[in-house]
């Protein structure tokens, strides 16, 4: 099965079964990361509480972690889902944002990974490099190197945590730390929007919910992005438009889309 046809299969699976996607996220993206994933076709729970995390968790299809506005509360709350999804089998997306700008956000990324494994990880270079133990320079939560830059990171940090982890960016580079899988698509626009690779990562969760092969789910989540960033930012005046372009296509995207759209790289 090519690229095309086994991520739409997984979004067809998406858009029949609407798998709740349990998101414990930062305070910027709850909105536009709830409205893209209605548009994919899951079913979207948003959290802060510790109690109430852990007892969504408990019964979703996937829980996503993201650290972008860590406060003592989302940072328990990330705690407590992750540890009731694992403890129900459900798998665990983390977003680790800006994980090397300061010592606290070393900290809770830190917290996050020694709590228990998580099932894949998502982020930019910087931040990549920072889990993997180097000192990435950020400029904030955008990342000042290239994703090809950390590939090698991305590959010995899935091996140290058993999971698979993405480096997104103008290449999207995923790996299980034995296999790799470099994908080519999107468009300049889409960093342009606050929230979108925060969506990248949502977008991974729901793909686990429904494929439990970590690295398939996560090449097909980003295959979905990359395709419908291209598709969205034709015809888009700027950042506006192109957002909501980008909820209409994901909402009506086809496999020849997918095939348009995202491709994988030799």
């Amino acid at each position: 099965m090519n690229l095309a046809s086994a991520a739409f299969a997984d979004l067809a699976r998406i858009r029949e079964t609407q798998p709740l996607v349990v998101n414990v996220t930062n305070n910027v993206v709850t909105n536009t990361t709830a409205n893209t994933l209605l548009a994919l076709g899951a079913s979207p729970a948003m959290t802060h509480h510790p109690a109430d995390a852990a007892q969504l968790a408990a019964v979703a299809g996937a829980l996503v972690c993201n650290m972008g506005t860590p406060g003592e509360e989302n940072v328990a709350a990330m705690l407590a889902a992750s540890d009731a999804a694992r403890e129900a089998g459900v798998p665990v997306a983390f977003d680790p944002v800006a994980a090397g700008a300061t010592p606290w956000r070393r900290e809770v990324a830190r917290r996050m990974l020694e709590a228990g494994p998580v099932t894949a990880i998502r982020g930019n270079a910087s931040e990549i490099l920072a889990l993997a133990g180097g000192m990435a320079a950020s400029r904030g939560v955008d990342s000042m190197y290239a994703s090809l830059d950390a590939a090698d990171a991305a590959a010995a940090l899935a091996r140290k945590r058993d999971c698979v982890v993405c480096v997104s960016g103008e290449l999207d580079v995923a790996t299980d730390g034995q296999s790799g899988i470099t994908l080519a698509g999107g468009h300049a626009l889409m960093p342009r929007v606050t929230g979108l690779g925060c969506t990248a990562t949502a977008f991974v969760g729901a793909f686990l919910a429904v494929n439990r092969d970590a690295l398939a789910a996560t090449v097909h989540a980003m295959a979905v992005m990359a395709a419908a960033g291209g598709l969205a930012a034709a015809g888009a005046a700027g950042p506006g438009s192109f957002f909501v372009r980008f909820l209409d296509i994901l909402y009506t995207l086809t496999e020849a889309d997918i095939a348009a759209g995202a491709r994988v790289l030799p």
